[in-house]
This record gives C-alpha cells, sequence and structure tokens, in this order.
C-alpha cells in the first residue's frame, strides 16, 4: 500500500527563513557600528571582545557525563543540583546519543523511578507521568517557553539537554497549555561550540528501522561571536512491531550571537513524524477478568491506521547583563501543528478467548501557538543577607481547529487480540476544506520570588508568589459561534528553604503550587454555567542532596494534592469537590562510582489515593495505571582489558497496576533488561564510535500499565555508528 510520506524539502524551507531573521542581530550591529565612523576615518582596527559562554543554563557535567551539574528552574535562573530546593535532572546530550533514544519518553523515563511509561510504543503520542500525575508533551518547554515543541512525539536530537523538574511549578515556570502538574521538561537547544562539528550517525533497529543524523556547528567572528548549529535527522521502515511503519523527520537550526554583555539567538525547527499501523490498547467488558498477553510484536490495529504530524517551531531569545548585579531577557516563540489520523475509537473484549470488537475514527486537527516571555533579574545586599530577585511576565496563545469522524466501518469489525486478522483498507483521504475553529486560549502571568542567602549562603530562603490569568473560548464547529468562555485568575505562591550542613550535604523543604484551567459546571448540573478558578495542586516535599565528588545522590519524600471535580448526586450541584493524594519516596543516585563504572537510577514508591470522591464511591482506592514501586538502574562499564570498550546494561521493574476505579482488577508487574556495548575507536585517523542495544531482552510480552496502554514494546536491538569528519 502507498505510504504518506512527504519530502524533506519542505522540512527545511522554515529554517532558511529562520536563517535570514537570525541575521539580523548582526547585521545592525554592524550598521550602527558603520554609522557612527566618519566616512573618511582611517581604518582602524578593532578592539579584542570579551566573549562570555551562553548562560542559558548550566554546562558544566557531573562526573560520567550523563548528567548536567545543574539545570534553568525557571524563575530562579541556572542553579546548581546542590542550590537547587526541588528535585531536578539534567540529561546531556552524551547521555541521549548514547541511549540511542528515538523519543524523548525513553530519555526521562529509562531511569528515572518517579517517571511512569508503561512500556508501550507507536501510537500518536508518547505517555508519561511524573509523581504520579500525567504530563501532556504539549506542556513540556523549549529554551523554557511553552508550546513550541513537537506535540505529540519529540525527535532529542535537536536538544543539547533535556531538564526535569518533578512535581507542580507554577511559580517557577507559569500554568502550561494543558495545565499538567506533575512535573516541568524543558529542552535546551544545542549551541555552537568552540570547535568546529561535523558528525553523522547511521543507525538500524529491529525490524527495518535505517536512519540518519547530521549534527553540524560552526562559529565565527574575531572572538567567535557568531555560532551556527544545524541538526537533519531521518528514520525510516518497519519497527519490532509487527505490520507497522515509522518515519521520523526533524531539521532544527541554532543560530547565536554572542557579546560581552549581551547575547541573542534564534532557534527554528520543523519535525515530521508518520506512524502507518498505530498501536492502541484495548478495553474490557465487564465481569471479565484480564487476558494473558499477547506475543509483545502483536499490533492491535489493520495497517491502514495511521497518524501524521506537522510540527514548525521557533523562538527569538535576547539577554542582556548590565552589570554584576542586575541582568534581563525577553523571548518569542512561534509553533503551529497540523495533525491526522484514523485511529481505533472502539476496542472492546467481549470473552474470555480474546476476541475484540473494533472501529475507527478519523480526526484532524491544527494548533497555532504563540508565546512570550520576559523578565529581570536583580542580585544585592541588605545587611547580611543576599538577595536573588527576579521579576517574570508571560504571555500565551493558541487557536484549535479541529475536524472529526467516527465510526468509519459500518459496522464493528471482530477480531482476536491473539491473531488479529483485519479486511480491506479504507479511504485515508481527509477533506482539504478549513476546518472550523474550535477553542482559543490566552494566558498571562507575572512572577516574582526572592532568594535570601544567609550565614555565607549556607542557609536559603526562597519565597515567591505568580498572578494568573487564563482566557479561555470555546465555538461551536458548524455556526462559529461562542458557545462557553472561560476567564478567571489564581494566586499560586511557593516557598522552599535549602540548608547546607556541609559542602556535600544539602538539606531542603519546599512548599509549591501547580495550577490547571478550572471547569465549568455543565448544563445539566443545577449550577449550569459557572465558572471555577483554575484549581491548585500542591506540593510538600522534604529532601536530602549528597555530592560526594564522583557519586551523587538525592533523597526526597513528597505529598502531592490535586483537586478533581463532579456533580453531587443528591444536590445536583457541580464543584471542585473531589481530590486525589500522592505520597511517595524516591530514592536517585548518579555519576562515577568508580573509574571503570559509571550509575544512573533509583527506586520510588508512590501511593495515588483518592482521598474524595464522587458519594464516596471508592474513596480510598488507589487511582488507575500508576504503579506503587518503580526501580530502574542503568550502568556503564569501561572493560580494562579492551581500551575504548564499554559495556551497557539496564533493568526496569515495576509493581502491578490497578485497571478499574474499585481496585478489583489489575495488571501484573513486570522486569524488563536492556543489554549492549560501545566502542571508541578512529577510522582513518577520524573519531567513531560504534554502539549497540537491545530492549526487553528476554522479549517478555506485558499490559504496559493498563489494557488501554496497549502492550508492552517487543524486543527491538538498535545499532548506530558516529563518525566525526
Amino acid at each position: 500500500m502507498s505510504r504518506s510520506i512527504t519530502s524533506p524539502l519542505p522540512v527545511l524551507r522554515p529554517l532558511v527563513r529562520a536563517a535570514r531573521l537570525a541575521l539580523l542581530p548582526g547585521l545592525l550591529l554592524a550598521a550602527t557600528a558603520q554609522a557612527d565612523e566618519p566616512a573618511d576615518a582611517p581604518a582602524t582596527e578593532l578592539p579584542s571582545v570579551n566573549v562570555h559562554a551562553d548562560k542559558a543554563a548550566p554546562t558544566s557535567t557531573y562526573a560520567g557525563g550523563q548528567v548536567a551539574r545543574g539545570s534553568r528552574v525557571g524563575l530562579l535562573g541556572d542553579l546548581d543540583f546542590m542550590d537547587t530546593p526541588f528535585t531536578t535532572t539534567s540529561y546531556t546530550a552524551d547521555y541521549i546519543e548514547n541511549l540511542q533514544a528515538p523519543d524523548l519518553m525513553r530519555v526521562i523515563a529509562a531511569t528515572d523511578p518517579s517517571v511512569y511509561n508503561g512500556g508501550s510504543t507507536g501510537g500518536i503520542t508518547d505517555y508519561f507521568n511524573i509523581r504520579g500525575f500525567s504530563v501532556s508533551s504539549s506542556d513540556i518547554g523549549f529554551g523554557g517557553l511553552y508550546g513550541l515543541i513537537p506535540y505529540y512525539r519529540v525527535t532529542p536530537e535537536m536538544a543539547e539537554r533535556v531538564e526535569v523538574l518533578k512535581g507542580p511549578s507554577a511559580l517557577l515556570n507559569g500554568m502550561p497549555p494543558g495545565g499538567s502538574v506533575g512535573g516541568a521538561i524543558n529542552l535546551v537547544p544545542k549551541r555552537a561550540g568552540d570547535s568546529p562539528l561535523n558528525r553523522f550517525t547511521a543507525s538500524y533497529g529491529s525490524d527495518a528501522q535505517v536512519g540518519g543524523h547530521l549534527d553540524l556547528s560552526r562559529r565565527f567572528g574575531a572572538g567567535k561571536q557568531f555560532g551556527v548549529r544545524f541538526n537533519a535527522v531521518h528514520r525510516d521502515g518497519d519497527t519490532a512491531t509487527r505490520n507497522q511503519q515509522h518515519t521520523s523527520q526533524l531539521a532544527s537550526l541554532g543560530l547565536d550571537w554572542r557579546g560581552e554583555r549581551a547575547r541573542v539567538a534564534l532557534d527554528a525547527f520543523a519535525s515530521r513524524d508518520h506512524v502507518d499501523g498505530l498501536n492502541r490498547g484495548v478495553s474490557l467488558a465487564a465481569g471479565l477478568a484480564v487476558p494473558r498477553p499477547p506475543k509483545a510484536d502483536t499490533l492491535f490495529a489493520p495497517d491502514w491506521t495511521f497518524s501524521n504530524v506537522k510540527d514548525n517551531g521557533a523562538a527569538l531569545r535576547w539577554d542582556m547583563d548590565f552589570n554584576e548585579h542586575l541582568s534581563a531577557h525577553a523571548a518569542y516563540g512561534h509553533g503551529h501543528t497540523d495533525f491526522d489520523s484514523i485511529a481505533s475509537g472502539t476496542t472492546l473484549i467481549t470473552n474470555a478467548a480474546g476476541d475484540f470488537r473494533n472501529n475507527f475514527a478519523h480526526q484532524r486537527f491544527t494548533y497555532s501557538k504563540d508565546t512570550a516571555e520576559a523578565g529581570l533579574t536583580a542580585r544585592f545586599r541588605t545587611g547580611p543577607v543576599d538577595h536573588a530577585l527576579g521579576l517574570s511576565a508571560s504571555w500565551y496563545h493558541h487557536d484549535y481547529n479541529f475536524g472529526f469522524l467516527r465510526n468509519i466501518l459500518a459496522s464493528d469489525w471482530v477480531t482476536n487480540i491473539h491473531d488479529p486478522q483485519w479486511g480491506p483498507a479504507v479511504d485515508r483521504s481527509y477533506s482539504s476544506a478549513a476546518l472550523p475553529r474550535i477553542g482559543e486560549v490566552r494566558t498571562t502571568s507575572f512572577g516574582i520570588a526572592d532568594t535570601l542567602s544567609m550565614a555565607d549562603d549556607r542557609v536559603q530562603l526562597t519565597l515567591g508568589i505568580r498572578r494568573q490569568t487564563v482566557l479561555s473560548d470555546t465555538f461551536d464547529g458548524t455556526s462559529g459561534k461562542r458557545t462557553v468562555r472561560y476567564d478567571a485568575s489564581a494566586n499560586t505562591p511557593a516557598a522552599a528553604l535549602l540548608f547546607k550542613a556541609s559542602e556535600r550535604l544539602s538539606l531542603y523543604a519546599n512548599y509549591i503550587e501547580g495550577l490547571s484551567q478550572g471547569s465549568t459546571a455543565p448544563v445539566t448540573a443545577a449550577n449550569a454555567g459557572e465558572v471555577f478558578p483554575p484549581y491548585k495542586t500542591r506540593q510538600r516535599e522534604v529532601g536530602a542532596k549528597m555530592d560526594l565528588g564522583r557519586l551523587g545522590t538525592a533523597l526526597s519524600v513528597y505529598e502531592i494534592e490535586k483537586p478533581a471535580a463532579y456533580t453531587d448526586p443528591t444536590s445536583n450541584v457541580y464543584s471542585l469537590g473531589g481530590q486525589q493524594r500522592n505520597r511517595g519516596v524516591e530514592w536517585t543516585v548518579f555519576g562515577q562510582a568508580s573509574d571503570q563504572l559509571r550509575v544512573l537510577g533509583g527506586i520510588g514508591w508512590l501511593q495515588p489515593k483518592l482521598t474524595r470522591t464522587q458519594g464516596g464511591i471508592n474513596q480510598g482506592r488507589l487511582a488507575t495505571a500508576t504503579p506503587q514501586w518503580q526501580g530502574k538502574l542503568g550502568l556503564e562499564w569501561d572493560v580494562p582489558a579492551v581500551p575504548g570498550l564499554t559495556v551497557t546494561g539496564g533493568a526496569l521493574s515495576m509493581s502491578k497496576g490497578y485497571i478499574n476505579a474499585d481496585n478489583s482488577q489489575w495488571v501484573a508487574g513486570h522486569t524488563v533488561y536492556d543489554l549492549g556495548a560501545r566502542y571508541a575507536t578512529e577510522a582513518a585517523g577520524k573519531p567513531l564510535v560504534l554502539r549497540a542495544t537491545v530492549q526487553n531482552l528476554t522479549n517478555k510480552a506485558y499490559w504496559a500499565g493498563s489494557l488501554g496502554s496497549g502492550l508492552g514494546a517487543p524486543r527491538t536491538a538498535t545499532l548506530s555508528a558516529t563518525v566525526d569528519f
């Protein structure tokens, strides 16, 4: 059958336009210098320029090179992990490359015990949650700005680092567009280093995924003020799941200018992601037991189901250090998403033999997104107290257009999960008519935070508050008239205390809130149309961090309370009367355990309890699709007898996950293993790195956290060769 594969040329066009825009700062500076110089002035030698490194985020890596020493903590700016009163991890580009991660989900979920992903692949989106609450991929930042990265699946080669802050973060980052509260993820764009880079990686994955990644960078100017970083990725072919094909394309361009006090950067990208044979989960008819999982490479949909996502984005950022006490920044970004898909809409198992009914829906939507942020940081002293005062203002806007066609088949198709058989393909075309506008969202926020440092910085107290306003309109898809308007505001305070007991030990505690758009009472409720303010998710956390020089470790204990809305069965009043309370403990370790051994992983325990429910039904039960225990470990061992050879291994183990609200049914826990190796050598005098990894080494078949998530990924082998030329 024919496949909808786009040419890579359209992917590059937005980058060409972006390159022209990025040259403007340098051209303006040059024009200003010429305008100030008399026409008959003799030629003069330009003074040397003191170039400062890009201050987008801390760049130094911790021992072992897998994580950075710190990250950008939103409104608080750049912080070392020992000075951060929250739980954070910042993964480096080397870690991403050595992991051979095809998507962002694998980067953040492979070794972190607080990040949960059931292991399913080949769906519309990469699903994961942090501390028991889902995080939408649309709520991931790019250079600190929401709404720009690819909407459903992120190709990680565009990132220099991936920063993860666990728990709510409304003060630090503002309310994300989708209202995610489990954690904040930020992609740091790649920048050109001082040394030229010419790097190409060829890759092969099960069953026939062939790909290439080109990474080029240069700096220009007497002081290397101008930088260019270009990345291009193309992967295409059959996956390890039967009858499934996946194509991903990415082109990203990072341009920057850095002067003595000012820095300007423009980042642009174009991304394409296409799947034929879109994997989805299944659901159970009432009274049925959880069936045994079929073979790990089973596809629960015909190969004519698909998803096709096109994303473009660009961001312009300016930073200025007025002096050692005062700095400012401003950023603006624009993104666009075009989505088209035929996916399973009905997936119901009807008997113990595994027969299930399936039907399909065709949907298409577009998002047009604009976002901006500006801030000011002042450092000063009052008596014995040092202050780091941050001010921030942010703005976000998107338009949402949507079209939908349900039940493509005249009647449900019946087949069996253990040996699915499908009928002929359906018409996959979709009307080219303009999609009706369904929604529009605008958010603004203003935040202020001050970190007070005392006793030679051994005691650090952070206090802050953010004012957030949300304006949302919903429109009738036929008439175009506005049907619902949501306009509400909320304040979200935060406080954190950090105590450095020694140079190697930091103790901290924090209270911080997350913010999500509130709901509107439905027409069936007694208070129909009532608009509720944005609801707040509250976190309380205490923790300890140890820096042993080459090995770091952290322990945290937290409680997160998130409201839930329902209509009271007695009064028929709709309200935020429900609540889920997640309590957890996390222990993580990272760094160089010895000269030859690197380690990254940890253990997490989580109790996601429903503490207030409608009519008290299922109150005290645990939330579904979330394991209580996760243990993860990644190891790298440099073989002493063979210089350049590194053996890698990984293990992931999790407990059972409930699949229904009364906790009477669950899917079993599972343990999977990864094994790999890499060899660093030279070819024709050029550095060469060969890598091989096998995920799910035993090809274990398991349900991925819930039946609705489908199956965990089958055994998947990945090979790659990276050469610098």
